[in-house]
């Protein structure tokens, strides 16, 4: 039965007694007293000690930042209330899209509900009896353990699989006999961005040398090199098969056409895209052939048939095509347009469903399929419910095909689906306890931001639901490196959707909802774009009578955490709550950590020039707090021990700024997650804590009560 809430119940959450929390003394921050000099601009960096995140001090005071935060947070009284609810809207069986591989058998994922880890099972047939054939959950005690990747050899007999640890981006690789589900000896360490490409009796995979002790998850990685793997021998003996030794700094992802004939490699961290290289595998003597030596577009190749490569890309696309490049020629010359680009939408993914194209669409940041053939002629189009993703499970030997659509407040629906014939039927629906998405409606709005420009934005909210402007509002963006949001669905959101609250989710500039273009007018010297964007979609949702400052909260992860970051400095007055989860909060000198340095595509450098430091200054959320009693909104920062991807030491040296500024008496706390990374593979248990924290965080700090 579904959960109901009048509206009379929910407005009378407006003004909910909240308790009433002593006011908080914050830890003293480890300081040095550094000041940089960036082309004779002096930046002060007091707390550069927090960089260095296994020092003793550093530890203590995370260790009293943590406490300070579960002080206050336990001291709401609705917080367990709000972990129940969460668990439950958790605790729902969730089943993937099954895939065929080269044993034959089909693959899927499946949770049962609050199980940490997703298990992967095979069967026989689609939907038939299935057996578990790796279980993640029993890898780790605690489901800390993430299985990230499962890659077949060509023949069945082996399957190599990645594991992450503790949500860090370094990956380990396993091998089992695919047919009893033995693990060989074979073990790989100091992975990283890889997968396992396999041919013959071993795989081509990615890594690093082995990285300084105590500095695993902070030094810049460098010289990341390709090597190959043969079973049955130490990882020492493994050869490098690609290197550039004149760029320490590039990152080379590898790859193999089915037929193993021809290996790819990639080649990124210069540019927006990626380079490309290959080489005949049939020839002992071939040497690599560049099919594309910049880095400015991206280009991954999708398959290979009648010795053409089938290449996705944005070379002279702005929003994306796919040529074929001959194998014998394949330089970007002499490709060949297969599907041109579409000047209404943009590509966002092509894959052959045997010798059936299924091409993927982004309009207006919402997914639309369709079906070509291998010549580029349009067949169909597969229809959709409305707003939602689309993901595909395609194999280039079979017209069978799986796919699954998810909204805002649906989860997965899969149907079974043939490319040849266009015969469509449901697979799998997914269904959740206490919760009916007929009771909400997600509408498409498009507002005017400072320049102009005008701005897509999901608003998903309760039928019946009225513009009073006192509906709580939970605004998410992103906005960068080419990123689209498309209308996705999440059992966490569930609560605040219940709960009265909006959900509004702005498509900014830098993402990828519009092509190239798009993405290009939200970087380097226009990244204010983007914190303008999100500072018009608020203002949207109070003038438009969604909603009042005193009820706003936004929320955003990662390159979200800097737009969050940044808006909360430069329009404090307009936000009630802000939640910078695992943010760039130092623009200064992000390039330094692990892959930071790969995100100057995005953002440029402060060594690029007097004018790019000047500009990444003029926005650094560390950098822009002020100190003058202006009242900032109540701030909940989230990072993670483990973070190798955006290293903690942004979220520390951001928090210990604001702790230590004058920006009046909302509490901004920090919460430090352990044995746990930048979110990938984070467990269920960690996700519910983490998500229950915010909530209270939020309402305790609206005045609000939630009432489930």
């Amino acid at each position: 039965m579904a959960r109901k809430t009048s509206i009379i119940a929910l407005m009378a959450l407006t003004m909910a007694s909240c308790s009433k929390q002593a006011k908080i003394t914050y830890p003293e921050a480890p300081t040095d007293g550094t000041v940089d000099n960036y082309y004779g601009m002096e930046v002060n960096d007091p707390y550069r000690p927090l960089e260095n995140d296994t020092a003793a001090e550093t530890l203590a005071w995370v260790e009293a930042e943590n406490a300070v935060t579960q002080e206050y947070l336990s001291q709401i009284p609705f917080r367990d209330k709000i972990r129940g609810r969460i668990k439950q809207l958790n605790n729902y069986p969730k089943t993937g899209m099954p895939y065929k591989e080269n044993d034959g058998k089909y693959y899927f994922y499946k949770n049962d509900g609050l199980q940490n880890q997703s298990v992967l099972y095979r069967s026989d047939t689609p939907g038939g009896e299935a057996e578990v054939f790796l279980d993640p959950n029993k890898l780790s005690d605690d489901g800390t353990v993430a299985l990230t990747g499962v890659y077949q050899s060509h023949d069945g007999r082996y399957t190599a699989y990645t594991i992450s640890r503790s949500g860090s981006d370094w990956t380990e690789i396993y091998v089992m006999d695919t047919a009893t589900g033995k693990l060989l000896d074979d073990h790989i360490e100091w992975a990283k961005f890889t997968g396992a490409a396999w041919r013959g009796d071993g795989f081509y995979y990615s890594a690093y040398a082995k990285p300084e002790a105590g500095k695993e998850f902070s030094n810049a990685n460098e010289y990341h090199k390709v090597y190959y793997h043969k079973l049955g021998t130490p990882q020492s003996a493994d050869r490098v098969v690609y290197e550039n030794r004149d760029e320490p700094l590039h990152f080379h992802s590898v790859d193999i056409t089915d037929d193993e004939s021809t290996l790819l490699v990639m080649g990124g961290g210069a540019g927006n895209g990626n380079s490309l290289y290959i080489k005949d595998l049939t020839n002992p003597n071939s040497k690599w052939i560049s099919v594309e030596e910049s880095q400015d577009n991206d280009i991954s190749v999708i398959g290979n048939k009648d010795g053409k490569l089938y290449i996705f890309t944005s070379a002279d696309a702005p929003k994306y095509k796919l040529v074929t490049a001959d194998l014998k020629a394949p330089q970007r010359a002499n490709w060949s347009d297969v599907i041109p680009e579409d000047k209404e939408a943009v590509l966002v993914n092509a894959a052959f469903a045997g010798d059936r194209l299924i091409l993927t669409y982004d309009k207006d940041a919402s997914h639309h399929a369709f079906v070509y053939s291998k010549d580029g002629v349009k067949e169909r189009e597969i229809t959709l419910p409305g707003y939602g993703t689309l993901s595909f499970s395609t194999n280039p030997k079979s017209p069978e095909t799986f796919y699954a659509f998810s909204s805002f407040t649906s989860p997965s629906t899969i149907m079974a689906y043939n490319a040849e014939t266009g015969d469509s039927k449901l697979f799998h629906a997914t269904e959740l306890p206490g919760f009916n998405p007929d009771d909400y409606v997600t509408e498409q709005v498009f507002y005017t931001s400072s320049d102009g420009t005008e701005i897509p934005m999901f608003i998903t909210y309760r039928k019946g639901l009225e513009k009073n402007g006192k509906n709580p509002v939970y605004l998410y963006g992103y906005g960068g490196f080419n990123v689209t949001l498309n209308p996705g669905f999440s059992a966490n959101r569930l609560f605040w959707l219940e709960n009265g609250g909006i959900y509004a989710q702005a498509n900014l500039r830098g993402g990828g909802e519009y092509g190239e273009e798009w993405h290009e007018a939200g970087t380097k010297m226009q990244k204010k774009n983007v914190f303008n964007d999100f500072i018009a979609a608020a203002e949207y949702m109070i003038n438009e009578g969604w909603t009042n400052k005193d009820l706003l909260a936004i929320e955003g992860g990662s390159n979200g955490g800097l737009l969050v970051g940044a808006v909360t400095n430069m329009r404090p007055d307009l936000f009630k709550v802000a939640i910078p989860r695992v943010g760039v909060m130092d623009m200064m000198r992000y390039h330094n950590f692990t892959i930071g340095w790969n995100w100057a595509h995005d953002y440029g450098t402060s060594n690029d020039s007097p004018e790019m430091a000047k500009y990444l200054l003029s926005y650094s959320p560390t950098h822009n707090i002020k100190n003058d009693g202006t009242p900032y909104p109540a701030i909940l920062i989230t990072t993670a021990d483990h973070d190798d991807r955006v290293v903690p030491a942004h979220s520390f040296k951001y928090a210990a700024t604001l702790q230590a500024s004058d920006t009046g008496d909302a509490p901004k706390l920090i919460r430090i997650d352990s044995n746990a990374g930048h979110g990938a593979g984070k467990p269920i248990d960690k996700i519910i804590d983490e998500y229950t924290d915010i909530y209270s965080f939020i309402y305790e700090n609206m005045g609000l009560t939630p009432n489930e």
